[in-house]
């Protein structure tokens, strides 16, 4: 079957491949900022358990992620191989990448000598700047114009705003 059967669906390898990439990592930064907020409610956990706590979401919605495009839109398209396989864990990996940059915020915070509400903002601040990272690195890879590009940083930090918003009314 070739890529251009199913255009809406599939697109080429290429432009299917960047399309996830972005869209898992500014899904993936958001996943990260909600774990954090979470979190947070909770009150006092070691830092260590929040680390392990983003990293493992990530990697449950990867699967979740994969599951979902191989059993899905793929099964009913092509059928499944190891290569099919491979491909899905690829396109959908940026989610848990996107968890990483959170999770080392957190390891790293003693060392900046934050206490453990400290170590949560720093995760949630570089949550967010992930997410409109993603969106630009989107938009300069489907070569948007600056205004375009903009639009889209912004539209993404009045989300991650939203997120932080969520943070601060939780805690009062």
């Amino acid at each position: 079957m070739s890529t251009t059967d199913h255009p809406t669906v599939r697109g080429t390898g290429t432009e299917r491949r960047a399309r996830a990439d972005y869209t898992g990592g500014v899904y993936g930064s958001m996943l990260a900022a909600s774990v954090v907020i979470g979190a947070g409610t909770l009150g006092s956990f070691p830092r260590l358990e929040l680390v392990a706590l983003l990293l493992l979401t990530g990697v449950a919605f990867w699967v979740a992620h994969v599951h979902a495009q191989l059993f899905g839109a793929r099964l009913a398209q092509e059928p499944l191989d190891r290569h099919v396989v491979f491909q899905a864990c690829r396109e959908e990996w940026p989610i848990v990448k996107a968890a990483i940059p959170p999770a080392a915020a957190v390891a790293v915070s003693p060392l900046l000598g934050l206490d453990v509400q400290g170590a949560l903002w720093l995760a949630l601040s570089v949550a967010v700047a992930g997410q409109v990272a993603w969106s630009v690195a989107a938009a300069r890879s489907a070569h948007a114009g600056w205004r375009l590009v903009t639009a889209t940083a912004s539209v993404n930090l009045l989300l991650g705003l939203l997120i932080i918003s969520f943070k601060v009314f939780l805690k009062h």
